[in-house]
């Protein structure tokens, strides 16, 4: 896992807490906000994914290409 990842999953849950928050409390923007922001973390934590997984790639590559 990465920075992106950690960063983004912590958004995510920081963005549920909100919403499950305004949700009850009758908050339509706290709401909204809480929306807002797990939307924003689940995008940053694929971002993430796929950094690792390009990188992860590159590296078979390197390997690959040092064996021939």
């Amino acid at each position: 896992m990465n920075k992106d990842e950690l960063k983004g999953k912590l958004e995510n849950l920081k963005g549920r807490a909100k919403e499950a928050i305004g949700s009850l409390s009758g908050d339509k923007e706290t709401q909204a906000e809480g929306a807002a922001e797990r939307i924003k973390g689940a995008g940053r934590e694929k971002v993430g994914e796929v950094k690792r997984e390009v990188s992860r790639n590159v590296s078979q590559d390197v390997e690959e290409s040092d064996d021939e």
